[in-house]
């Protein structure tokens, strides 16, 4: 296992992040979007809508930033079935609010979860290695 990485030619290391599998991101952001619930519930903002929803976006990007790109789904289901339950109906329960804004649910809690690990994860540029001569010319 890698401890630093540095690109070529630089001199800089920096610590390698590994990332959480799939299930862990997604049992870590279903734990993460119940103590969501408590903090707001305490806070007096649980069912009050735009603040709830933002705050569960904020979970996801939070999670999604130490998450593999292919855990996003599982990110946005966890976080989709915490806002449903706590933050848009009562005591745990899920209610369907229709087709079209529980999908936008579910998109806006992946995209938010794929916010971060996607453009990590993108294939970088190649570098070019000159082969050097003995006498240094390229």
């Amino acid at each position: 296992m890698r401890m630093y990485s540095a690109r070529p030619g630089g001199s800089r290391y920096r610590p390698v992040l590994d990332r959480l599998p799939p299930g862990t991101s997604g049992t870590t952001a279903l734990l993460g979007g119940g103590l969501l619930a408590l903090a707001l519930g305490r806070a007096g903002a649980l069912h009050s809508g735009t603040p709830a929803l933002a705050a569960y976006l904020a979970l996801c990007v939070l999670v999604g930033h130490f998450s593999r790109p292919w855990a996003a789904p599982l990110v946005g289901l966890a976080a989709w079935l915490c806002c449903n339950a706590f933050a848009e109906h009562r005591h745990g329960e899920l209610g369907w609010s229709g087709t079209w804004p529980e999908t936008w649910h579910y998109a806006a809690f992946t995209a938010a979860a794929l916010l971060l690990p996607l453009p990590a994860a993108l294939p970088r540029r190649r570098v070019r290695v000159a082969l050097l001569r003995p006498d240094r010319t390229v």
